[in-house]
């Protein structure tokens, strides 16, 4: 196969939780444990930091593979989704693994992914394991897909482990309150192995001393700790958090591992996060006159912060286009956005995607109008058509409405 029927096999042959839903969400790792061995356990070479939470850990993983870099370092990078191309999700000092590598890795091991169920996720994660030992990296930095506990990737021993935040998402699979939530999250620390909280409330801090405590982890709370006054290229509002998150992590490695890296080595790293590793979708502007801003954040937590930096910009008219998944709870959500703003409702063109006429049903219920279209590019398109050059159009709602005008 070559390299765009390998990917359509991965996905259209097997469950996949963006494309699918509760479906693709399996219980234990014993799957992802057979897979590794069949690869001979390439894990087992390679130094890890491991990133979870809710919000963040996308930006504060290529955040934290940018300084590395700068510090001379040969870096692995495993983020998920992907915007545009498969092979987004599994780089090297920000080049993305070969179509090559990726045919052969998934050709090499299909007979047995077919024959154990393995899933997309699951391949995934052993694809980008072999591909950092093949290439032999200095220190992988690995985000977690969903929770942390159950999810895939957390059967590595890190070197750190991180968790950003926490907040109310992927209730059906994680828990349906923050302390249960944070549970699942918790459960990438590691024993005697440090963990960096990025954010904390009353209730997921206790959770997370607690499990720190059982694994004799010592535990870091990066906003108590770190005071941040380095600029980035990533500019959100949520970045002043990771950004501490960052810098507490750096400072762990500095102390406690043979790595080394220097005030020249951060700066540059926060400076050249886009450059370095490719992050797309964070509070990313792709137009003047209008301006125009795409954003990632698609639950709550994430959504009130770009909502409120929205608030912040100079603009005559808000011009707003929309589309979300169909697991997503709307009632959370859509109170967050302006009933001033003009409304252009889209379905993203996923299986998961919301039907557009739904969405504006639904918001019709917070006064929130405007009109329906078939996809995310003619909604995008007409924004743009009717927004003057002062005026403001964001877009967003989900990933992959994003992914859809990059």
């Amino acid at each position: 196969m070559n390299y765009q029927e390998t990917t359509a096999w991965m996905f259209n042959q097997l469950p996949m939780y963006q494309l699918q839903g509760a479906s693709a969400y399996k219980k234990d790792l014993t799957n992802t444990h057979l897979l590794i061995n069949h690869l001979s356990n390439p894990h087992q070479n390679l130094n890890f930091i491991h990133v979870a939470g809710t919000n963040g850990k996308g930006s504060t993983s290529h955040m934290l593979a940018s300084i590395l870099q700068e510090a001379g370092y040969k870096v692995g990078l495993y983020t998920s989704p992907h915007l545009k191309d498969f092979r987004e999700r599994i780089k090297i000092n920000g080049t993305e693994i070969t179509e090559v590598f990726v045919c052969d890795f998934i050709n090499s091991n299909k007979t047995f992914f077919e024959a154990n169920d393995i899933s997309f996720f699951e391949m995934s994660v052993g694809l980008a394991f072999a591909y950092f030992e093949k290439e032999k990296v200095d220190i992988a930095v690995i985000e977690v897909g969903m929770g942390g506990r159950l999810d895939a990737t957390n059967i590595i021993t890190p070197l750190a482990s991180v968790i950003t935040n926490i907040g109310l998402d992927h209730t059906q699979f994680l828990g349906n309150t923050i302390e249960l939530i944070a549970a699942e999250k918790a459960g990438i620390i590691k024993k005697e192995i440090p963990v960096i909280i990025g954010e904390y409330t009353a209730e997921t801090k206790n959770v997370f001393l607690a499990k720190a405590k059982e694994n004799n982890a010592a535990i870091y709370f990066a906003s108590d700790l770190i005071s941040n006054n380095y600029p980035s290229d990533l500019i959100g509002d949520y970045q002043i958090h990771n950004k501490k998150t960052v810098l507490q992590t750096i400072k762990v490695l500095n102390e406690q591992t043979d790595f080394s890296i220097n005030q020249d080595n951060i700066e540059s790293g926060l400076l050249n996060v886009v450059k370095n590793t490719g992050l797309l979708g964070r509070w990313q502007q792709l137009n003047e006159n209008p301006k125009v801003i795409c954003d990632t954040a698609h639950n709550k937590n994430g959504l009130e912060i770009v909502l409120n930096q929205i608030q912040k910009e100079k603009f005559e008219k808000l011009h707003i286009v929309l589309g979300v998944v169909n697991d997503k709870d709307l009632d959370e959500v859509l109170p967050l956005f302006p009933k001033d703003a003009i409304y252009y409702f889209c379905k993203p063109d996923i299986p998961r995607g919301l039907e557009a006429s739904v969405l504006a049903t639904k918001a019709h219920e917070f006064r929130l109008t405007g009109q329906t279209f078939n996809s995310v590019s003619d909604a995008y398109a007409t924004a743009q058509n009717k927004a003057m050059k002062n005026d403001f159009i964001y877009v967003g709602g989900s990933t992959f409405v994003v992914a859809e005008i990059l």
